[in-house]
């Protein structure tokens, strides 16, 4: 883990206008995709999927959004460093969880079995 002494001392104003814009050009996409009915669906669709970009880019050069950058770059980062099962162990891995839920799935059922008997038996 990579642990900051320095940290940024909260969203400046400019950071709060960039979010504004951005929700702002979210909420025209949206608006853009139900007001304009008569258009076709694929060019509503592709609007809306503009407007999300957009809006993201734009959110991206805030505080924020460059600590969401550096949260990402260090996750795929530490992905690099696992060990990923080899295709036999998946498979053994996989047969065994099956047993397993089939084995548990048996006790389960006769459990039933028996209290439904039993209440059965008790009830007349």
């Amino acid at each position: 883990m990579n642990a900051k002494v320095e940290r940024d001392g909260g969203t400046t104003p400019t950071d709060k206008l960039k979010y504004a814009i951005s929700v702002l050009i979210v909420v025209a996409g949206i608006a853009g995709f139900y007001w304009l009915s008569e258009w076709p669906a694929p060019l509503r669709g592709a609007g809306l999927f503009g407007a999300l970009v957009v809006a993201a880019v734009i959110s991206a050069f805030t505080s924020g959004g460059r600590a969401f950058g550096e949260y990402l770059s260090e996750s795929r980062f530490e992905l690099r460093k696992v060990v990923w099962p080899t295709r036999p162990e998946t498979l053994r891995s996989t047969g065994v969880i099956i047993v397993v839920v089939i084995v548990i799935s048996l006790l389960l059922a006769l459990i039933d079995f028996i209290l439904a008997n039993s209440v059965r038996a008790l009830l007349g």
